[in-house]
């Protein structure tokens, strides 16, 4: 069925306002494959950016992917994997013949190649190694030995060095003869006789330098070094703080043994940011691409964790029966102090897991920060309790709505020292916060909130 959906279009006729290819045009593409029409296909994708060959090869039914990348040849090269979503790349390289798959590996960046196998079946992944020039595949094989997630995972082998001792010319003799040099950097490192990095010289310097100057001489030996085994996470906050481009990564000795740049910094912020998100909402990975058994496994596990904080809430408010039987009111407003209480519970949660992923929040500043929410806190709870408890009080009963109104404070209090302190308890323990907070806070404000309410209620009106 043919999507007919209106976007407004840009200039090229290919693209939406928000740069997302246009479904017409994916149909037009399909279309020209499913009949044969192969020059055609290649002619309206020959314009496409890499990105945006693997996003038409993401938005093709997973049925017609293959004839797609059969048909389109070698507008399907290198760079379009390296961009394609990690699912829709497993699944299409799990198909291929591992010789055609080392192929592609061998024209990629080392860290784009082993992106491109990390995630694949051992089976896979060893039968695409095998078929690598030995070469390719030890420089594959050692990143894949770094744990995941870590500078030596993401880091790319092909970089610039240079003795200390060579001069400006022949740095620039050097690149302009070996042919076997990275195809992009920004800078040039200088390293002594154990290949220990002692210095960089962006490209800029380099150029407008005289050939006889000693490359010593114009390096910036104020370097930022990454170690190898740093997790990426890490790595971009000191390119965030630094406002790096690239940097050296350096091995436990100090040898210099690749570089990360800040394109691939920019994915992982990206990737961290949605992670931390997904993680508190227990969306697992969160990617529509994702195995449909993959989502479930993540999911459940936590909706089966809600069940037990439900159940925990639910023994809370099975004390209060003849209370509730009694004042059957209550029962309409109890969602109401939960529901306050837990958004004011996400709010510092989200506010509090952002701080630490970001090094805002160490132990320098900790009680400070808790202070601070504090004070939020009690501000919103004064602020909804007055609101909510005048409204009761006016339409139902004065005394109830003195009721709610302190229970309300008092739950939104408490979500607030909550959104704060278990994912500070947690990161100090070692645990991600960004994990199990979620779960952690809702217990908190579920059960408190009931017992605040219906204890204040059965203390009061009974």
């Amino acid at each position: 069925m043919t999507d007919t959906t209106t976007l407004p279009e840009s200039q090229d006729g290919i693209h939406d306002e928000e740069d997302r290819l246009l479904p017409r045009y994916v149909r037009e593409v399909l279309d020209a494959v499913e009949g044969g029409q192969i020059d055609k296909a290649r002619e309206l994708v020959e314009p496409l950016h890499p990105a945006d060959v693997a996003d038409l090869i993401e938005l093709a039914p997973e049925d017609d992917r293959p004839d797609l990348i059969t048909a389109l040849g070698g507008e399907v090269d290198a760079d379009v994997y390296a961009e394609m979503n990690e699912h829709v790349r497993e699944l299409v390289i799990e198909e291929m013949d591992p010789a055609i798959a080392a192929s592609l590996t061998a024209d990629m960046e080392t860290d784009d190649a082993v992106a491109m196998l990390e995630d694949l079946e051992e089976e896979d992944q060893q039968a695409i190694l095998e078929e690598m020039e030995p070469d390719d595949r030890v420089a594959v094989e050692e990143a894949l030995a770094y744990p995941e997630e870590t500078a030596g995972r993401i880091m790319q082998r092909e970089l610039i060095a240079v003795p200390e001792h060579w001069n400006v010319g022949k740095v620039i003799d050097y690149m302009r003869s070996d042919q076997e040099l990275a195809d992009d950097f920004w800078e040039v490192f200088v390293v002594g006789p154990q290949h220990h990095p002692v210095g960089t010289t962006k490209l800029s310097t380099l150029l407008r330098t005289k050939r006889d100057v000693p490359i010593r001489d114009i390096m910036q030996e104020e370097q930022t070094l990454i170690p190898v085994e740093m997790d990426q996470e890490e790595v971009a906050l000191r390119f965030q703080k630094y406002g790096l481009i690239s940097a050296a990564v350096i091995d436990p000795s100090g040898r210099l043994v690749g570089m990360i740049t800040v394109d691939d910094i920019v994915h992982i912020i990206e990737e961290e940011a949605s992670e931390d998100a997904l993680l508190l909402s227990g969306a697992g990975d969160g990617d529509i691409n994702e195995p449909v058994r993959e989502a479930y496994r993540d999911r459940v596990r936590w909706l089966i964790a809600n069940l037990g904080t439900a159940l925990l809430a639910t023994f809370v408010i099975a004390q209060f029966e003849s209370t509730i039987a009694r004042l059957a009111i209550l029962a309409a407003l109890m969602p109401i102090v939960a529901a306050l209480g837990g958004n004011a519970g996400t709010q510092a949660l989200a506010v509090t897991v952002r701080a630490i992923a970001t090094n805002q929040l160490t132990g320098s500043n900790r009680a400070r920060a808790i202070r601070r929410e504090l004070k939020v806190a009690i501000l919103n709870g004064v602020t909804v309790a007055v609101i909510l408890g005048i409204g009761v009080a006016i339409f139902l009963d004065p005394i109830i709505g003195a009721v709610i109104a302190a229970a309300i404070l008092f739950n939104i209090v408490v979500a607030g020292l909550a959104g704060v302190l278990v994912p500070i308890t947690l990161e100090r323990f070692g645990a991600d916060p960004a994990v199990a907070s979620s779960v952690f806070v809702t217990t908190v404000t579920d059960t408190m909130g009931f017992l605040a309410f219906l204890g204040l209620a059965s203390a009061v009106l009974l």
